[in-house]
């Protein structure tokens, strides 16, 4: 004899009869690298191209309405936002606060281009876990600051003869330039990982397998924004490319956020100490000598080693779940 079940509930009813709510955000597909998250099934391509648009857009129109705002505050009697002779932020609290505000909201764009255009969780962005590892990335930051200090130490080495000092500004100019990079660096340096190494390796990895396209195209736009000399501009591609191959590899953007929170901060700690913050600022002033890329060789490479050391040795887990 058939036992009796009762009624049947009809699909997608909960026991109680109400309609079970419907989630907005897809599921990442199980299994997959960090670059590949955004190629879910039944989600189209073209969301991606779209939400590159979107981000692209978000980034210089946050860009010229802060500038724009900054510009009118000294009509009120605010200090200079630009260099009257070179039209570049100036280097003073005022000027360099606009520069790092000009770039960190930018990571909200990311966040929620990723909702509601790839209907994705912004987390995805983060890691494979769906959020950062704040652990993982309080590690690397410790690793970031040897990885620094030596590659500083041998950039240090082999322009010893240049002649190049260290001057000192005085805690009046340094203290104000301080509480802003202590501030706002973090997240302006966070927002471009976001940016690069996050939105835009998954957008590519919703198209593309092979990473390496993401990592060479994402490292050039990188670059393409700054102002450097050759030497400069092949250090900061270098810096992108293996930014973007470690991201691939730990499964997520804390290991680079942590090293270029700590550059960041370290150089524009250095420059306003030193009453230089507006020639850091202009970026083309002074030329990078191409000597200086043998500190970024050992930077990045005691950095990728020891990150992939430590990685292997926790575990970090590098696919979704």
């Amino acid at each position: 004899m058939q036992e009796n079940q009762g009624p049947q509930l009809p699909s997608g009813t909960q026991a109680t009869g109400y309609p079970q709510p419907l989630s907005w955000f897809v599921p990442v597909p199980s299994g997959a690298r960090y670059d590949h998250l955004a190629a879910i099934p039944g989600v189209r391509p073209w969301r991606a191209i779209v939400g590159t648009l979107a981000v692209a857009v978000g980034f210089v129109g946050i860009g010229v309405v802060v500038v724009l705002v900054f510009v009118t505050g000294t009509l009120f009697g605010l200090p200079p936002a630009l260099d009257p002779r070179t039209g570049l932020p100036a280097g003073n609290a005022y000027g360099l606060t606009m520069t790092l505000l000009s770039i960190a909201p930018v990571i909200l764009v990311v966040f929620g281009v990723t909702a509601l255009v790839q209907r994705r969780r912004p987390g995805t962005v983060s890691s494979v876990l769906g959020r950062l590892r704040w652990s993982w990335m309080a590690q690397c930051a410790a690793l970031a600051v040897l990885a620094l200090v030596l590659g500083q130490v041998t950039q240090w080495l082999v322009l010893s003869g240049s002649g190049q000092t260290f001057g000192w500004a005085g805690w009046e100019v340094f203290l104000p330039l301080l509480i802003v990079i202590v501030l706002l660096v973090p997240f302006q340096a966070a927002a471009e990982e976001y940016v690069f190494r996050g939105w835009f390796m998954q957008a590519m990895g919703a198209h593309v397998r092979n990473p390496v396209w993401a990592i060479l195209i994402g490292s050039a736009l990188f670059a393409s924004l700054h102002g450097y000399s050759w030497a400069g501009l092949v250090d900061v591609f270098s810096f992108g490319a293996v930014m973007a191959w470690l991201a691939v590899r730990t499964g997520g953007l804390e290991a680079p956020i942590a090293l270029h929170v700590v550059n960041n901060v370290v150089a524009f700690g250095v420059s306003a100490a030193a009453g230089k913050l507006q020639e850091s600022l202009d970026q083309g002033a002074v030329p990078v000598p191409w000597q200086a890329l043998a500190g970024t060789v050992v930077q990045l490479g005691v950095y990728a080693f020891g990150v992939m050391y430590l990685a292997k040795k926790r575990p970090i887990r590098t696919i979704s779940q």
